[in-house]
């Protein structure tokens, strides 16, 4: 297995570490952030999460920049990132900090592009991460930290920067998912 690879991996062996931290309730006290409060194990959790996400940019750095672009690594990045991207969304629910409806259409959106992947790859193809694709990952990597940080750093701004930033992701992730549909459709029609 390559470096870009193992990157990718460490992704997702940082998701039980985060979500044990994340749900857990520890009492380790609430910290004060800017002029807002977030339970100290919301915070480290976090952390944590966003170095898991900044993995994502590294091993495509190093796989484009050592030219170690292999199928495998375009198979397991985009399921990384789901992966991780799925725990955090399904811990916020749980946790009351994100509506399960939206959740659930980022999701739905989610398994569908996972599974035309894997139609893809059992005629032989491989359907790597689009542009669009990356920025909807982004975009919820954005949400998803505002919300797990409780808008505590945004407060300042007199907007909830966290609700907008969800409806951004939610709204990117239905048309990115619509955009891998279209420019593969070809791909369920050949299927048999």
């Amino acid at each position: 297995m390559n470096l870009p690879n193992k990157i990718t991996l460490s992704r997702v062996l940082l998701i039980p570490i985060f979500m044990i931290i994340l749900l857990v309730p520890f009492e380790w006290g609430i910290i004060e952030v800017l002029s807002g409060e977030i339970p100290v194990h919301h915070f480290v959790a976090a952390i944590i999460f966003i170095v898991a996400s900044c993995t994502d940019w590294i091993d495509g750095y190093y796989a484009r920049k050592l030219n170690m672009v292999t199928n495998l690594g375009k198979f397991l990045d985009p399921l990384a990132d789901k992966l991780l991207v799925t725990a955090a969304f399904v811990g916020l629910v749980e946790l009351d900090l994100a509506p399960a409806w939206m959740i659930i259409l980022i999701l739905s959106r989610e398994f569908a592009v996972t599974g035309l992947r894997l139609i893809a790859a059992g005629d032989g193809d491989v359907i790597a991460a689009s542009n669009l694709g990356k920025l909807k990952t982004w975009i919820q990597i954005i949400a998803i930290a505002a919300l797990l940080l409780h808008n505590v750093p945004f407060t300042g701004l007199s907007l909830p920067f966290a609700t907008i930033a969800l409806w951004a992701a939610v709204i990117i992730t239905v048309f990115s998912g619509w955009d891998y549909f279209m420019k593969n459709k070809h791909i369920m029609l050949k299927s048999k």
